[in-house]
């Protein structure tokens, strides 16, 4: 496991569908979300119009499914390798401008070769992983002009850092989660000593202002 993540995949392989139920259908992608919401918030715009994509954490698949449908070459990556499993069973023989790639974060970023257009992460790896380490990393696998952006819950005021928790409650198995809390302009702070430009980092609240937000944060390496 990757020096820059204490997460271990196996929280992971049972993140999506709930466990116990078995194989479950597909969901659909007939959308592509953000937030926490249903229908709350952007969609696929605010990665502009890349050719090819890659997201940090795709879980189910379902939003790399969505761009891959609109003509975008899309890598998805994920720490899990039940959820790549599951994935390439539901959409790998229907999508042929998807790719499915079972790798840790930083250690993907660090060996790959590829570059791309836009990196996106929907409460993914970006959440899971030092951004100290893994910001940089992107930063040289993206494009010039390239559009970095990403979703992930908003942090609890006072509280920012890497947070740890067990990833399964307080019963079994220790599965050891690290999250990395940072308000918007820690991000923004960070994104500009790397190099990146119009950056727009903020929280959106929920429909219900009583509700957990949803930090949203894009940026943009300069164009050649």
């Amino acid at each position: 496991m990757s020096r820059e993540s204490t997460n271990l995949p196996e929280y992971w392989d049972s993140y999506k569908p709930h466990r116990g139920q078995g194989e479950q259908p597909a969901p659909a992608a007939d959308v592509f979300a953000w937030t926490q919401y249903e229908g709350h918030g952007p969609a696929e715009e605010l990665l502009g119009r890349p050719r090819a994509a890659l997201e940090l954490g795709s879980a189910e698949g379902k939003e790399a499914v969505y761009l891959a449908r609109t003509g975008v070459a899309v890598t998805a990556l994920d720490f899990s390798t039940e959820q790549i499993a599951r994935a390439r069973r539901w959409w790998g023989p229907d999508s042929p401008r998807l790719t499915f790639v079972q790798a840790e974060a930083c250690d993907y970023l660090t060996r790959t070769e590829r570059s791309y257009d836009a990196v996106f992460s929907i409460w993914g790896a970006i959440w899971f992983t030092d951004p100290d380490v893994l910001i940089p990393l992107i930063a040289k696998r993206l494009n010039p002009g390239g559009v970095l952006a990403f979703s992930q819950a908003e942090p609890i005021e006072g509280y920012h850092g890497p947070q740890p928790m067990y990833g399964n409650g307080l019963a079994g198995r220790k599965l050891p989660l690290l999250r990395w809390s940072y308000g918007p302009q820690w991000w923004a702070d960070l994104l500009k000593r790397h190099g990146f430009t119009d950056i727009d980092a903020h929280t959106l609240p929920a429909p219900n202002p009583q509700d957990v937000g949803t930090l949203m944060v894009r940026a943009c390496l300069p164009a050649a």
